[in-house]
């Protein structure tokens, strides 16, 4: 395998490996305070009347949709423009439903890798929510009011029902929001419809600010369509028959540094990255250290081997599994990790560090090493002690067994013609010291790989009935796939669990990167018979110079199908972020028992405001947002969702005679 084609693998499974996904049009916030509370929205249509320009009345609106997130395009099946009504805004109700009858929606083409450009064709009489927005203290029959906006479908029908999103849009959209201000619209441009010429419409956002609150000064504005620019005070009303729209990316856009120098890119990085970290305490993280120690490396750096080797570095010393610098560049990885031996290892419950795979053909096999040889020592210790000297390059990670799990990896690896001697036993014989020199051979790395085991043509979901218990199974990779095709295999399964009066589930997340928190929980809510509140989340405000609220408490909505059996989750270290949440939202059902060898990797910040682009096309991401429970205490980060039932890693197990975790959960579903 070249060096190259080792490069690209490694940034496809830098990226499985820290997917968080987000929904673009759905990134809530908690609702902020008006001035004066809005009128009762009326959504009667009153007989209108005909614009008095009609040449000029808007009939079709374009536009470009471009995006820098390499979370945007990689799940949304059925993707759509919305004229959407932003009655959400005007009451700042988070939870306002889209109405379905309303619904007016537009197609969308990719242009190129990071543009979209979309069409959508006004309906003569929308039907949406009619609001009285001049505070005259009359009752008027008011204005429609518009966003246009990228959302996707994922629940039901082609059109968005309150699963796929509710409340009013952040991201791609024709209006641009303050994430620092409780996602208070601060310019873009609406789409305003009246019913006739006695209508008024704010001019500007008023003293506060803020707009749509009792301070805003408004004029009269035209029958029919009038697209208001918010950029401009006061704003401008102006009509055009196909008016072009750009939608903005918003807070998720990529922090794109990549035209700065190396020590202008990491200053940058480093100044908005450390403030905006929300684990410091938690980890106890000393950025003035950090800074002191990294920073000359990286004005030191020469060239793209040297830049990547000190940002590397620099994000090793980060306990964080969502922490991370890619693509690997070849250069620095193999003079320190080219060479390997053919070997593959794992650790017992007890500590033995077992053979589970020899390549052929490599210096292990010929050095008369066997699967289920057990290594007692490793260059001149005790393996136990070499294991734990090992800085794992795929790092970092946010617990000690999922670092376990990386310095497994890289035990066998050293620089191409390193020499290891090592002491081992294969089974039924007598103890053996060998002197190896390893070759340059990445197969045993990718071996070792849980992600690269995994059949590419498999579904996401994949299910069945267990033949000798009866017990239902459907395991689930990833919750970064199609979100529409993931939730009919859920709601297939599901169904098909109740209609046979399958008495038990056990939902295997042993393999899943993560992905959408949203998906997984919206999947939880077939498994909840009542609504719980789980969590909320905070995120750095500039404003304050704090961490702070800035959605709704996250809750578990129930389902329309409830499935009341008992349920066994399948959880390791290799279950990370949104899987990490739904195992977590499980650990809350009483039905419900959590089982593995170890607990999940611990890393739950979320990620989709913290990604940037640096020089020599290198990306970095840092999580930017925390994650707390209704006491406050933040959850699942550094820690993991524990199994009930902790199984010990057997003989058995590791070489692939037995699933002991999946036994277990059988047997404690059959008691």
């Amino acid at each position: 395998m070249s060096k190259r084609t080792l490069s690209i693998v490694f940034l496809i499974i830098a990226l499985v490996l820290s997917s968080c996904g987000f929904t673009p049009s759905a990134l809530t916030s908690t609702p902020s305070q008006v001035n004066t509370p809005i009128p009762p929205t009326k959504t009667v249509i009153y007989e209108t009347e005909k614009p008095q320009d009609p040449e000029k009345e808007p009939v079709k609106i374009s536009g470009t949709i471009p995006f820098t997130s390499p979370f945007f395009l990689n799940t949304f099946s059925e993707p759509f423009v919305l004229l959407e009504d932003q009655a959400g805004f005007v009451n700042r109700n988070r939870e306002f439903e889209f109405a379905l009858e309303g619904q007016v929606i537009g197609p969308v083409k990719k242009v190129d890798e990071q543009t979209l450009n979309y069409h959508l064709i006004l309906p003569e009489a929308p039907q949406a929510t009619l609001l009285d927005l001049d505070f005259d203290q009359k009752e008027d029959r008011g204005v429609m009011v518009f966003a246009v906006a990228y959302w996707s479908n994922t629940w039901g029908d082609p059109f968005l029902e309150p699963r796929d999103g509710t409340g009013w849009s952040t991201a791609y959209s024709s209006t641009i929001t303050d994430p620092e201000r409780d996602d208070e619209i601060k310019g873009g441009t609406l789409v305003v419809w009246a019913p006739d010429n006695q209508q008024s419409f704010p001019t500007s956002f008023g003293e506060d600010d803020l707009l749509f609150t009792e301070d805003d000064p408004s004029e009269p504005i035209s029958a029919g369509y009038t697209l208001v620019d918010l950029n401009q005070e006061p704003f401008r009303f102006y009509k055009e028959t196909h008016p072009e729209i750009t939608l903005t990316e918003g807070e998720v856009a990529v922090n794109d540094y990549s035209e700065m120098s190396y020590e202008e890119a990491f200053d940058a990085l480093f100044e908005k990255a450390s403030r905006e970290y929300p684990f410091t305490e938690l980890k106890g993280i000393d950025w003035d250290s950090l800074y002191e120690t990294y920073a000359p490396r990286i004005a030191q750096a020469s060239d793209p081997e040297e830049f990547y080797a000190a940002l590397h570095d620099f994000t090793l010393a980060i306990p964080d599994g969502h922490v991370g610098v890619g693509p690997v560049n070849p250069d620095v990885f193999f003079p320190e990790f080219g060479g390997g031996f053919g070997l593959v290892v794992e650790e017992l419950g007890d500590g033995t560090i077992l053979v589970t795979q020899v390549l052929p053909d490599t210096p292990a096999a010929e050095a008369g090493i066997e699967v289920g040889a057990e290594i007692i020592t490793w260059d001149g210790q005790p393996v136990s002690a070499a294991l734990g000297d090992i800085e794992p390059f795929f790092g970092p990670y946010s617990t000690e067994d999922h670092r376990r799990l990386g310095q497994l990896l890289f035990l066998p690896r050293t620089s191409i013609g390193g020499r290891i001697e090592t002491t081992f036993e294969n089974p039924g014989q007598n103890t053996q010291t060998v002197t190896m020199k390893s070759e340059i051979e990445v197969d045993s790395l990718f071996a070792a790989l849980e992600s690269e085991k995994m059949d590419e043509f498999a579904l996401p979901l994949e299910g069945e009935v267990l033949d000798d218990s009866g017990l239902g199974y459907i395991s689930i990779t990833t919750f970064s796939d199609d979100y529409n095709h993931m939730a009919r295999l859920w709601e297939h399964y599901i169904d098909k669990l109740m209609e046979n009066e399958i008495p038990g589930l056990i939902i295997d997340l042993r393999q899943n990167g993560g992905g959408n928190s949203g998906l997984a929980l919206d999947f939880a809510g077939y498994l909840f018979e009542k609504e719980i509140t789980l969590s909320r989340s905070a995120y750095y405000n500039e404003n304050t110079g704090k961490f702070e609220f800035v959605e709704l408490p996250r809750t578990i909505e129930p389902a329309p199908t409830y499935y009341d059996g008992k349920v066994a989750v399948l959880v390791g270290p290799e279950c990370i972020s949104a899987c990490e949440g739904f195992a977590y939202a499980l650990a809350h059902n009483q039905r419900s028992t959590i089982v593995g060898h170890a607990p999940t990797a611990g890393a739950y910040g979320e990620v989709g405001r913290g990604q940037y682009q640096l020089p020599d096309d290198l990306s970095l991401q840092f999580p930017t947002g925390r994650t707390v429970n209704p006491d406050g205490e933040i959850i699942i980060e550094g820690q993991g969702v524990a199994p009930d039932i902790q199984v010990p890693k057997t003989r058995d197990s590791v070489l692939g005679r037995e699933d002991t975790v999946l036994q277990a959960a059988v047997d404690a579903l059959s008691e």
